[in-house]
């Protein structure tokens, strides 16, 4: 089955909405952003879904961001995953002592660097569990952008690695193609599923729909 993550979630009620609806994960941005929430809305987000004994896991983004204000932010949160969709690099991750998602862009011409990437990680021992999402590389930007990269540049690297999320323009028209194309273990959405960057509970549901439809083939 795969995975699905619903990013820029700003509230309680959304959250809630978003999870009775099937998510896996919401994202809950702190990286500079128009969906960026403080960490006082963030650990009520969290307190939410934890108190209604939601399955959906919160997971904390973050760009370029000091090591320890990423962990006293976790820590306070109660964040279950950080993303990091900077510059960060696999020591850094090492040291965050969570479940972290690490993102990295996906162009073109850098197949071969995204994998070398990929297999850097593979190469250190993690205590604990990770996942590698790979986003559309859009110059300036850190994700979030609503643009797709070709998928079949993703699909040597689906093939050889497990866990990979797949980010960057999915909407409920073109998940299911995502899907069929590369199999991946997750995805992840934010623009595709809001309506004048309002999260839009239509869209959401659509977009769930769509992945399971996808698995059901």
């Amino acid at each position: 089955m795969t995975h699905i993550k619903i990013c820029g979630i700003k509230s309680e009620d959304v959250a809630m909405k978003v999870a009775d609806a099937g998510a896996d994960f919401i994202g809950l941005v702190f990286a500079p952003s128009r969906r960026q929430i403080t960490p006082k809305t963030a650990a009520k987000i969290t307190a939410a879904l934890k108190k209604n004994k939601a399955r959906t896991k919160s997971v904390g983004v973050f760009v370029n961001t000091p090591l320890a204000t990423v962990r006293k932010i976790a820590d306070k949160c109660g964040l279950d995953w950080i993303q990091l969709s900077g510059d960060e690099s696999w020591a850094y991750c090492r040291e965050l002592g969570k479940p972290f998602i690490k993102a990295i862009k996906c162009a073109r011409r850098n197949t071969l660097t995204t994998i070398e990437k990929i297999n850097e990680g593979k190469k250190l021992k993690f205590d604990g569990q990770y996942l590698v999402l790979l986003d559309t590389a859009v110059k300036g930007f850190f994700g979030g952008t609503g643009r797709t990269f070709p998928w079949k540049l993703a699909e040597p690297i689906v093939a050889k690695h497990d866990h990979i999320i797949i980010a960057g323009g999915l909407k409920p028209s073109n998940v299911g193609k995502a899907i069929e194309t590369l199999k991946p273990w997750g995805v992840d959405v934010s623009s595709g599923v809001e309506t004048r960057g309002v999260k839009d509970m239509k869209k959401i549901v659509k977009f769930i729909e769509a992945v399971r439809q996808a698995d059901a083939m």
